[in-house]
């Protein structure tokens, strides 16, 4: 939940969460077994903070990271952030703001990677890991995210959000772009 003006809002990603059919999730879980299913959760969650907090970092203070890194989960994040520089970023002409809190007020809150303009357009930009690469009908709910984030931003700024742009590298550098 967000605290908005006092409001509580719960976030995107639980609505979304709440409206998922669980039958894929329980049948990965039990063809890994609940240990692994685990492990695997974890070393992609911590991935994949490490992937936001470099490209957040990129964006905000114009540097990367200036060490290396000792941890193997660090070391492959930042081989995938430094993935979708190169191949995410040259389309990002403007960036509006990075880690945006959002909110449609009364219904929903969350949280933006980056408001800007993509390919000349305003844009919703998420960035995603994966532990491989996705089709595009795998990703709904990334869209229905995005959508969210933009209807929030219209009602608040009074904009017309143009469209929702998912920048995805995978564990082993493969790169995606969905819009």
């Amino acid at each position: 939940f967000y605290d908005c003006n006092g409001e509580k809002l719960p976030s995107v990603t639980t609505i979304l969460s709440g409206t998922k059919e669980g039958d894929f999730l329980k049948k990965w879980i039990e063809k890994v077994g609940e240990e692994e299913a685990e492990r695997i959760r974890t070393e992609a969650a911590t991935r994949g903070t490490y992937m936001h907090n470099i490209l957040e970092k990129q964006i905000v203070n114009g540097e990367i990271w200036d060490y290396k890194p000792e941890d193997a989960q660090l070391k492959r994040a930042l081989k995938m952030a430094c993935t979708i520089m190169d191949q995410g970023f040259p389309n990002i002409s403007q960036v509006y703001g990075c880690e945006v809190s959002l909110y449609y007020p009364d219904k929903y809150a969350g949280q933006a990677d980056v408001i800007g303009v993509h390919d000349d357009d305003l844009s919703i930009i998420d960035f995603k890991q994966t532990n491989k690469p996705k089709k595009r009908e795998w990703i709904e709910d990334y869209f229905l995210q995005l959508a969210g984030y933009a209807m929030a931003h219209d009602v608040v700024y009074k904009t017309c959000v143009d469209q929702g742009v998912v920048l995805m590298c995978s564990k082993d550098g493969f790169f995606q772009k969905f819009t």
